[in-house]
């Protein structure tokens, strides 16, 4: 499905059911280009003026228009009913618990996404705007709380094991972002004063996807959606995939500088 849409390579447990949709909307927006493209060279000939050089105001007595209207209009109640609102309500409603998570707060701002993950206690520490710095401590994180002590923090960089369902709880400081990963199939808005919890599971690690693409410096991309000021274009953060003993490595290093880093705050 992906290769004759022109899709990105597929990354994720629901994907396929996404590109699914997308395929059979465009099957059946052809087949109503080629059908209604059909009837309108079909309506230039059969009225054309030679052959009715005066008008005939009693028009043509066939339905057939009113039953293709009503074709349409089923194929689109199968579409909105049939695919779009049940892959919806799976993605919206169907959150798997935390417990069986990984929960990351990914929270946006001009021009840069700020990673959060809670450590080992899993429990996310207290932020404080008074200790916002935008280059030390972007999320105000208080290390002086005994939950944040284990707090990782980073910019731009979002690790995440494969295979293991992952909750992002999107946010944003300033105005509307828009956190999307084409390959993971994942595209939320970040709005102003809202936390909204979006969630995915990544079946395909960066190192395979390299190896898939031939392509040894490719990195998922996370794409700002959003027109969101002068430096959009520049807002662009990467999502590294990992095996869970990688990622688990991975944790612990920066759950250690991040304990160091409590303990001797001018370190």
């Amino acid at each position: 499905m992906t290769e004759w849409l022109g899709l990105p390579a597929l990354a994720s447990a629901h994907g396929g059911q996404i590109d699914s949709m997308i395929g059979w909307v465009h099957v059946f927006m052809l087949i109503l280009f080629v059908g209604w493209g059909g009837f309108f060279a079909y309506c230039l000939v059969r009225f054309h003026r030679s052959r009715h050089p005066v008008a005939n105001y009693t028009g043509v007595k066939s339905h057939a228009s009113n039953y293709s209207e009503i074709g349409v209009a089923v194929v689109e109640a199968i579409l909105l009913f049939g695919f779009a609102i049940p892959l919806w309500a799976a993605r919206v409603g169907n959150i798997p618990p935390e417990s069986e998570s990984l929960v990351v707060q990914v929270t946006a701002e001009q021009f840069a996404w700020n990673i959060h993950y809670a450590g080992p206690d899993g429990v996310f520490g207290r932020t404080d705007i008074k200790l916002l710095d935008l280059q030390s401590n972007p999320l105000g994180v208080d290390r002086s709380d005994p939950a944040a002590k284990d707090d990782v923090t980073t910019v731009n960089q979002l690790f995440l094991p494969a295979n293991k369902p992952i909750i992002v709880k999107l946010r944003t400081k300033d105005v509307i972002h828009s956190f999307g990963v084409p390959e993971l199939r994942v595209k939320q808005d970040a709005i102003p004063g809202l936390t909204i919890p979006i969630w995915f599971v990544p079946t395909v690690t960066t190192a395979e996807m390299q190896t898939l693409k031939g392509n040894p410096g490719f990195q998922y991309e996370i794409a700002c959606a959003q027109l969101c000021g002068l430096g959009h274009a520049r807002m662009r953060g990467f999502v590294t995939v990992q095996t869970a003993d990688e990622f688990q490595k991975w944790m612990d290093e920066r759950v250690k500088e991040a304990l160091e880093s409590a303990a001797d705050p001018f370190k």
